[in-house]
């Protein structure tokens, strides 16, 4: 039987603030009066972290332990180093995916004054964010065979337009890479990011662009497309991404509302798709351009 002097209740209190507040842990503890017997957990919970790291709730981290944050603060001050940590953790196997996310500076498409190498999600305004560098890693590990020379690339939901710049370097000038975000500003923004990143060379020549639209929709002149991204969570899977994915495509996309998951999606050479779960993750929704600036 759970009852409010257990220590299970005391960890779902905990959980529960951290999930839907997003308030730090430590600040609960001071305003909570926990039974002295469960307090000792209170306080090795806060302890632990600012933050619970059993579960990150804001956008682009995954929610358990296998794939939480890896580290914290800003001790980080260059690019290499954060790779250097996502290597050192394992997520990042492919010398290509650290190649191209060394060669793509991260400080390049944060807001200024933000420490760019922290495993965080960040705020990119107008209620988007950009992932954390593990989520980065981890998408790219993932489209990595479908993102070489030559190849076509959709990134839907490119926000400040950090991974629409690694797909571009990866594919090179022969290929194709396209970024849709529905949030003019954004696209705007994105644009000087990636012209002050080495992938101002693609963007200048033309094999890499960023729209405005509805990336639900996809972005139909440049399909089919061997690999797409998208950077929010839709309620399913739209058809219209299913569509534009060329056979021996595949397609990455967190998918659900309250609960959801990092989905990979292929297309078999006959049509058909194979869909598994990657991991669960917490994106903020892939909706309209009018919800999201409501607060979705």
């Amino acid at each position: 039987m759970i009852t409010s002097n257990s220590p299970f209740f005391a960890c779902c209190i905990l959980l529960l603030f951290d999930i839907l507040c997003f308030i730090p842990v430590k600040s609960l503890i001071t305003s909570i009066q926990f039974p002295p017997h469960v307090s000792h957990l209170a306080v090795a919970l806060s302890s632990h972290s600012c933050y619970l790291r059993i579960f990150h709730f804001i956008t682009g981290n995954t929610l358990f332990p296998r794939m939480e944050r890896f580290w914290h603060g800003s001790s980080i001050n260059k690019n290499k180093g954060m790779v250097d940590h996502l290597r050192s953790y394992g997520i990042i196997r492919s010398k290509k995916v650290a190649e191209v996310m060394e060669t793509v500076d991260r400080a390049v498409f944060v807001p200024e004054g933000t420490p760019p190498y922290v495993d965080s999600p960040m705020q990119i305004g107008y209620n988007a964010t950009i992932s954390a560098p593990h989520m980065h890693a981890m998408c790219l590990e993932l489209l990595e065979g479908h993102l070489k020379p030559g190849m076509h690339a959709l990134d839907v939901g490119s926000g400040t337009g950090y991974l629409t710049a690694c797909f571009a370097i990866m594919v090179g000038p022969q290929g194709r890479v396209i970024g849709v975000e529905h949030i003019p500003e954004l696209v705007e923004t994105s644009i000087k990011n990636i012209q002050k990143s080495s992938g101002a060379p693609l963007l200048e020549e033309g094999s890499l662009s960023v729209h405005a639209g509805d990336g639900r929709l996809g972005w139909p002149e440049f399909a089919p497309y061997d690999a797409i991204h998208v950077g929010a969570a839709a309620p399913e899977i739209p058809p219209s991404l299913i569509e534009q994915l060329k056979p021996g495509g595949r397609l990455v996309i967190p998918v659900g509302n309250i609960f959801q998951d990092l989905k990979v999606i292929d297309k078999k050479e006959d049509g058909t798709v194979a869909v598994r779960s990657e991991t669960s993750v917490r994106y903020v929704p892939l909706t309209s351009r009018e919800a999201q600036i409501r607060g979705y």
